[in-house]
């Protein structure tokens, strides 16, 4: 009796072990979220979050497993981009305009991690704890911020100019706003706030630049070598005939020249 209860016990502390450590979120700190890996199943595609009961007989394994503990809050980053479209200055002169080519934004970007994608994330940028994370949320606000300063340039060259209106009045789009959340699915809790929005007429622009380009293939087409022999020949031409013509006009003024000419050559006078 005294070995079977003995037996019981044993078998409750093993239990009780084995729950405990293989109990996942024991391992995560309040206020932050886990991310398991284990040499037998590899990464899991389940984030761990403290107070949650998962239990996994894989971590009973010595070694096998490690979580890799992430904490998540807001990112924030300013939006500054400026610059101006290449050649405006030169294609504007040829046109006899004075248009300005040059643009300007600047605004404010905040979004977090959704727990979620931290595995899909971790995965992806090699993540093993918050100082990885942080970088690859650096990384993650630059992307979001080139796209959405695209999206605006694409904004800006819609013939209706509605969506630039509604964002130099309200700051902000619901349209970016979805676009950016679309191909960046995990981040949440985004805003976009534009502050200054600028942007040259792009149709005027490749108006402009198509002018140029013609300009261009007539002045090529103008220095060509063959196009330039004949202007040259034209005018070596012109200028024989200008000589034979001052020549005519001495010899009909003055007839005695003929002579002269005659005898320094060998001929006799006519």
């Amino acid at each position: 009796m005294k070995k079977f209860l003995f037996f019981l016990l044993f078998l409750a502390i093993l239990g009780g072990a084995g729950f405990f450590f293989g109990w996942a979120h024991l391992t995560v700190p309040p206020g932050s979220y886990g991310v398991m890996r284990s040499k037998t199943h590899g990464l899991s595609p389940y984030v761990i979050r403290e107070g949650e009961f998962r239990w996994y007989w894989y971590k009973l394994i010595p070694t096998n497993v490690t979580v890799s503990t992430f904490t998540v809050g807001p990112v924030i980053r300013p939006i500054a981009s400026s610059g101006t479209l290449a050649s405006g200055d030169i294609y504007a002169a040829l046109a006899g305009l004075e248009a300005d080519f040059s643009w300007e934004i600047s605004g404010e970007l905040s979004f977090s991690i959704r727990p979620e994608a931290l595995p899909d994330l971790a995965a992806r940028e090699s993540l093993a704890n918050d100082e990885d994370l942080r970088r690859a949320e650096e990384r993650l606000a630059q992307r979001i911020e080139s796209f959405a300063i695209q999206r605006l340039r694409a904004y800006a060259d819609r013939e209706d100019g509605q969506a630039m209106e509604t964002i130099r009045l309200t700051g902000s789009l619901p349209e970016l706003d979805g676009e950016i959340q679309s191909a960046f699915p995990e981040i949440q809790n985004l805003m976009c706030v534009i502050r200054v929005v600028r942007f040259p007429d792009y149709a005027l622009y490749r108006s402009l630049r198509e002018l140029h380009r013609e300009y261009m293939i007539l002045l090529s087409a103008a220095l060509s070598p063959d196009l330039a022999g004949e202007a040259q020949a034209r005018v070596n031409m012109n200028l024989r005939l200008d000589e034979l013509a001052r020549y005519g006009e001495l010899l009909t003024r003055y007839p005695v020249l003929l002579n002269f000419l005659a005898l320094e050559r060998g001929f006799p006078p006519p």
